[in-house]
């Protein structure tokens, strides 16, 4: 016989049991209704417009596309102000003006220096607020869609630069960087989903690639403003690289504003009209056969996907299939860390405790960062004629290869000849790096990951890159 508190029991199971199925019925009802407003021609419209996608040209595809195209790069801008912020501090450890006000002095040779905990901090910092940034923007986006969240968080970065241009000591300069690492942490997810979102799957992997394309823009601006501000001689040298900091929201704001909402976010938010609405203003000269067919082809996808997967929360991007899709692109945005990219992004600060003249390391750090961005542009080359897969794994190759030269080197050579060896393999592995693993990364998490569950996979992707970079900052200091 059962006692009360069992009865109790079983009917909250049996009643969470008819809610659940009442959902699924509910969802099935919505996703019948979608198909009926689209019309009986639905299936077949969309497998036409796939087939249409599917056989144009690079040319064709961008003709056809322009203004999605025009578009999907204006908002990776972004990621230009994401790679300009995030240089900044791993390069002023050598910054003799940075030193100075947040480092002690130690004498003798060795002088002002930020000391190893306060270097670990301030390096780590953005990546900690990074983590939360993705976190919350994979649930935001999800229900506001990436333009509105895109235009909170540079408002919110426009806010916070204030701290750090203003910090007083070292530890309100970590506050300020893990602030502004919350912002970094929406661009950096925000910019691939919408490249791959709005754009068809002929050209997917070259808007995606070049989202680091514009980190190294970004990388290269800020190398450039280092050496420009390296002689001078107080508060400003490290106070006007982070005043610039302020030129890029305002103006990615106004694009966001006019930009138009990704289709497939619309489509997931049965959004139909407002879906329409947009394909329209990304489609260019599209007629209105061609438009109806595009959405028929979202909304189809959408369906097999929500049959396959009744959530849309980060736990089923663990179940099932989806499991799968996120191993690949965890892994994928791991490994641009795991190759060593943590030490090749600030050799300034090594190569000036080497021994190295500080003119000279940033001048190096400005010739690195312009490799990296022709890296980047021949990388287009390569997606079209060589697969995903062997980019990536000879990419992974050549840089363990280039890193075990830089570390026999080190060992070995204790000169000016060995520094200067060292310095030609790091930029040979930022340009390798920019030739395969950069770029291609980005590509990988955007065609892997389910329509369904894009926002919420390219944060989990981002998220675990963040990881593996704070465990390497403590390493390698």
């Amino acid at each position: 016989m059962l006692t009360s508190s069992s009865h109790s029991v079983l009917q909250h199971k049996r009643s969470k049991s008819m809610a659940t199925e009442t959902e699924l019925r509910i969802e099935k009802a919505a996703a019948h209704e979608v198909e009926e407003r689209l019309g009986a021609n639905a299936i077949f419209d969309a497998k036409n417009a796939s087939d249409e996608e599917h056989s144009q040209t690079f040319w064709q595809a961008v003709k056809a596309n322009r203004k999605a195209v025009g578009w999907s790069m204006l908002i990776s801008m972004s990621i230009v102000m994401e790679g300009y912020d995030t240089i900044l501090m791993g390069n002023f450890m050598g910054y003799p003006e940075f030193k100075k006000k947040y480092g002690q002095d130690f004498g003798g040779d060795i002088g002002y220096s930020i000391t190893a905990p306060w270097q670990t901090g301030l390096n780590m910092a953005s990546t900690v607020g990074a983590i939360f940034g993705a976190l919350i923007n994979g649930y935001v986006a999800s229900r506001l869609g990436y333009r509105w969240v895109m235009i909170y968080g540079l408002f919110f970065m426009n806010a916070f630069i204030f701290v750090v241009f203003f910090a007083p000591s070292a530890g309100v300069l970590v506050a300020g960087q893990v602030l502004c690492g919350l912002a970094w942490g929406v661009f950096a997810t925000v910019g691939p989903a919408y490249a791959s979102e709005v754009c068809p799957t002929n050209l997917r992997g070259y808007l995606t690639t070049y989202v680091n394309l514009c980190w190294a823009i970004g990388q290269f601006i800020a190398a450039g403003v280092l050496y420009g501000c390296l002689q001078i001689e107080n508060q400003w040298a490290y106070r006007i690289p982070f005043a610039l900091q302020w030129a890029w929201p305002l103006p990615l704001m106004l694009i966001c504003w006019f930009a138009p909402e990704s289709p497939w976010y619309l489509v997931r938010n049965d959004r139909l009209e407002d879906a329409r609405n947009s394909i329209r203003r990304l489609g260019g000269d599209k007629t209105t056969d061609q438009i109806n067919a595009q959405l028929a082809m979202m909304v189809h996808t959408t369906k097999i996907e929500s049959d396959l997967h009744a959530g849309t929360a980060y736990w089923d991007c663990f179940k099932g299939v989806d499991l799968r899709r996120t191993e690949i692109v965890c892994l994928t945005f791991m490994g641009q860390i795991l190759s060593g990219s943590s030490f090749a992004y600030s050799p300034t600060y090594f190569f000036t405790t080497a021994g190295m003249n500080t003119d000279k390391a940033y001048q190096l750090n400005v010739g690195g960062t312009a490799i990296a961005f022709v890296g980047t542009c021949l990388s287009w080359f390569l997606i079209t004629y060589i697969g995903r897969r062997k980019i990536y794994l000879g990419g992974m190759g050549t840089l363990v290869t280039l890193n075990m030269l830089i570390g026999i080197l080190d060992a070995a050579v204790n000169n000016s000849s060995g520094l200067w060896a060292q310095a030609a393999f790091c930029i040979m592995w930022s340009f390798s790096y920019s030739l395969t693993i950069g770029p291609i990364a980005y590509c990988i998490i955007s065609e892997t990951s389910s329509v369904r569950l894009r926002p919420l996979s390219v944060v989990l992707a981002r998220n675990a890159y963040q990881l593996v970079n704070i465990v390497s900052q403590i390493l390698q200091r």
